[in-house]
């Protein structure tokens, strides 16, 4: 005769394996998207950190560059106002002449000097 409890308990072993390898497994993937989701986090905040320093450095750029140009156009602009000048001591004769009438000869030639 052949005894009705072995299969009941061997499938009753079987169906505690199947759970048991469930519960792994959705411990593994729970592992898993936990160490994904703190690799994603990092990269994020790494990549956060590249872009603000990247905007740091440009700024730091734009502001060098600014600043040179202010640098030139302040010398371009001396030396316009230089020349100028020697055109208008020229023109008024030399420097014995009045400071007014240099003051309108240097404004003339300055205004000429701006229509260009």
């Amino acid at each position: 005769m052949t005894d009705p409890d072995p299969p009941a308990t061997t499938s009753l072993e079987t169906l505690r394996k199947v759970r048991a390898t469930e519960l792994e497994w959705e411990r593994r993937i729970a592992e898993g998207r936990s160490r994904s989701d703190e690799l994603l986090r990092t990269l994020r905040e790494e990549a956060e950190a590249l872009v603000a320093a990247a905007r740091t450095d440009a700024e730091r750029e734009r502001t060098r560059v600014i600043e040179a140009a202010r640098t030139a156009a302040d010398r371009e602009a001396a030396g316009i106002a230089a020349e100028g000048e020697r055109a208008a001591t020229e023109a008024a004769g030399g420097p014995a002449v009045g400071a007014e009438r240099r003051a309108a000869i240097l404004a003339a030639v300055l205004n000429d000097l701006g229509t260009r």
